[in-house]
C-alpha cells in the first residue's frame, strides 16, 4: 500500500512543476494521461466499488478533460483538475444508477476480482463497500488523502471546495466509516477469542 501513496506536494508547492504542463498542448496532455490514469482509476474504483464502471468513468473524465484542455488554468495542478472532473463524472454516474434502481433491477457486471487492483485501492472488500456508501465527495476526500497522499490544499483543489472544509469533511467521513465497519471489527474480535484463533499466529501489522 505504501507504494500506492503518491505525495503531490512538489506539484502543489513548486511553480515549475505546475507550469510544466501547457494548456492545449497535445504531448503534454498525453503525458498527463500516462502519469495520472492509474491514480484516477484507483480513486474511481474506490468510489464506485465496480472496476468496469470505474473504467467507463475514467474514459469519460479524460475525454472531457481533453475537450477542455485548452481552457485549463495552472492555478491548480493538472492532475487535481482531472481528479475533479473524474469525481464529478462518478457523482453523475451514481445518480443515474439510483434513478435506474427505482424502476428496474440493476444487473451488476461484478466487483473487481481478488487480483491486484490499480494502486491497490480496493484490496479490502469491506472497506470498499463502505466507501461506496459514503457521499461521493466524502469518499473522494478519504481516497485522495489516505491512498494518494494529497495535502488538504490539493484535496480542496480536486474537489472544488474551500481548504478549511477539507478537515471537517475528512473527520465526518472517518466517523461514518467507523460506524459502518464496526460489525466487521466486532466479528473479527469475536473470532480471535476462539481457541483456534488464540492459537493462530497473528498477522504482521
Amino acid at each position: 500500500m505504501a507504494d500506492a501513496v503518491q505525495n503531490l506536494e512538489s506539484e502543489n508547492g513548486g511553480g515549475s512543476e505546475v507550469s510544466a504542463y501547457r494548456a492545449g498542448n497535445e504531448q503534454d496532455f498525453e503525458r498527463l494521461y500516462n502519469t495520472s490514469y492509474g491514480r484516477i482509476l484507483g480513486t474511481l474504483t474506490a468510489l464506485l466499488g465496480d472496476r468496469a464502471a470505474a473504467e467507463d468513468c475514467a474514459h469519460d473524465a479524460f475525454e472531457k478533460a481533453y475537450r477542455n484542455w485548452a481552457k485549463w488554468q495552472p492555478v491548480a495542478p493538472a492532475e487535481a483538475w482531472v481528479h475533479r472532473i473524474a469525481i464529478n463524472v462518478a457523482i453523475s454516474y451514481k445518480r443515474k444508477m439510483r434513478l435506474r434502481q427505482v424502476d428496474e433491477v440493476i444487473r451488476r457486471i461484478g466487483r473487481p476480482g481478488v487480483g491486484a487492483d490499480p494502486q491497490e485501492v480496493v484490496e479490502n472488500r469491506d472497506l470498499a463497500a463502505a466507501l461506496a456508501k459514503l457521499p461521493p465527495k466524502q469518499a473522494a476526500a478519504i481516497v485522495l488523502r489516505h491512498y494518494h497522499g494529497y495535502t488538504n490544499r490539493a484535496i480542496a483543489q480536486a474537489l472544488g471546495i474551500p481548504e478549511r472544509t477539507v478537515a471537517s469533511r475528512l473527520s465526518i467521513a472517518k466517523q461514518r466509516l467507523r460506524v459502518m465497519l464496526r460489525p466487521v471489527y466486532e466479528e473479527e474480535s469475536s473470532s480471535s477469542s476462539t481457541p483456534a484463533a488464540r492459537g493462530a499466529r497473528p498477522l504482521a501489522a
